[in-house]
């Protein structure tokens, strides 16, 4: 098992006992989402994942991970130096049109 901080140690042994509860039907997939803060489709996808990777499968996976759509900090500056300076346009979609014809998306 991976070194994983104390929180998401703490949130993977929570998970699991619920799952536990709801798999031995001492409450509902429903109950064990609410308890989690999830809906019942996405319990239902942990309990798939604690089935095929055990207890590893409950640690989020994305952590100390950068997103794949991640916007380079250049463009988000460039977008927000365009709006700023596009003061006189009313609403937002105006706005967004003429910094996309500004700015090189790609």
């Amino acid at each position: 098992m991976a070194i994983y901080p104390r929180a998401a140690v703490e949130r993977a042994m929570k998970i699991q006992e619920v799952i536990l509860r709801a798999v031995a039907k001492k409450i509902t997939w429903t109950q064990a989402g609410e308890i989690i803060g999830l809906c019942e489709r996405q319990m239902r996808r942990w309990k798939e994942r604690y089935q095929e990777f055990g207890y590893d499968g409950l640690f989020d996976r994305r952590l100390g991970k950068p997103s794949p759509k991640r916007v380079p900090l250049a463009t988000v500056e460039e977008i927000l130096r365009c709006t700023k300076n596009s003061i006189a346009i009313s609403t937002c979609s105006t706005s967004t049109r003429s910094c996309q014809r500004s700015i090189k998306f790609g």
